[in-house]
């Protein structure tokens, strides 16, 4: 896969550098009085290699355990959650040509928040290899959501957008009123139930982020393959078949890809909504259409607006944390407002 332009490399390199800087800098935000340079250097001090020449002696035990244990994998989580959600988001617009289309429009939120919930009510604390229930669960119940959705969808060899849309929305209400039933039925779980689905990245530590980031980061990289395909489809399912694209076949393929990886991160984090909605829409207006910058421009910048949005949930009333979804809320309600007055003009 290549990128069109040397302009756009450079958009991407500076991306990444802005990324780096934020992972840096949002680790020392928070009551502990710790300086970038001091946070990098715990984290370089534990990198094969590098910590020979990285001296922390000078560091406290105790902001040591804070950055690497606690607030380092957090935003690690966050820029993984981002950039998941942010490039699912940007493949799914791109195969349903639907502007509005974000990772959850096929059901995968609704389907991974009635996971969670069984996971809860019943009271299973972990499952396979120490894994949690929770992550287990809303993992399954967003894999299956999806193929639900798609059968339903398909008529013979194809799966129409405006089907899958409209199974998407008629599933996903079904699930959540299943959901709703059950926070009635077990009562005393629906606070942590409510918490759950508002999403949250705290206290996660290094064992989630050691079990997702590869699966993650590959299918990221894998449904970069799909940019040119996408950019072809861009111009009608026709015009696709007749340059050659199998636009049915390139669906699934996203369909799978991007389901199984915001699916992964989802299990984790808990809902976190309008990420995967916004983030593409602000690309495509500062960087264009074209699936090969808008993709991993996507990812960067999602993975950034996480860290923010995360850091603003655990310090604007610091001690008390709130959900990082309802932060990422309150961005993403304006902005969809000023997009439909934008298209509206």
């Amino acid at each position: 896969m290549k990128i069109c332009t040397n302009k756009e490399r450079y958009v991407l390199v500076i991306l990444i550098l802005i990324l780096i800087l934020s992972i840096g800098f949002f680790s020392v935000i928070g009551t502990a009085n710790i300086t970038v340079a001091d946070s990098f250097r715990i984290v370089g001090s534990k990198i094969p290699r590098i910590r020979d020449f990285v001296d922390i002696s000078d560091i406290t035990e105790s902001h040591q355990t804070i950055i690497w244990s606690i607030r380092f994998p957090r935003v690690l989580l966050g820029v993984l959650v981002g950039a998941s959600l942010s490039m699912a988001g940007a493949a799914f617009q791109g195969i349903l040509k639907n502007p509005m289309a974000d990772p959850y429009v096929i059901g995968i939120s609704s389907g991974a928040a009635l996971g969670a919930t069984i996971a809860i009510v019943s009271g299973i604390k972990s499952i396979f290899n120490s894994m949690s229930s929770i992550s287990f669960f809303a993992f399954i119940g967003a894999l299956i959501t999806v193929f639900v959705v798609y059968n339903i969808a398909r008529i013979k060899t194809k799966v129409p957008v405006s089907t899958l849309l409209l199974a998407g929305i008629a599933l996903g209400q079904f699930l959540t009123a299943i959901m709703s039933f059950l926070m009635v039925i077990y009562s005393k779980d629906m606070a942590k139930i409510i918490y759950w689905t508002m999403g949250n990245l705290g206290g996660k530590g290094w064992d989630p982020i050691l079990k997702i980031s590869i699966p993650v980061i590959i299918s990221m990289i894998l449904i970069n393959f799909f940019a040119r395909d996408l950019n072809i489809m861009l111009m009608g399912e026709e015009t696709a078949k007749s340059l050659g694209v199998d636009t049915e076949k390139t669906k699934i393929y996203i369909l799978v890809l991007g389901t199984f990886m915001v699916s992964m991160v989802v299990s984790i984090s808990g809902i976190i909504g309008f990420v995967g909605l916004i983030i593409p829409h602000i690309v495509r207006i500062l960087l264009g259409p074209d699936h090969r910058i808008l993709l991993p421009a996507s990812a960067l910048i999602g993975g950034i607006f996480m860290v923010l949005a995360d850091t603003i949930a655990r310090t604007i009333i610091s001690p008390v944390e709130i959900p990082v979804g309802i932060i990422t809320a309150l961005f993403g309600g304006p902005f969809f407002l000023y997009l439909l007055r934008r298209s509206k003009r």
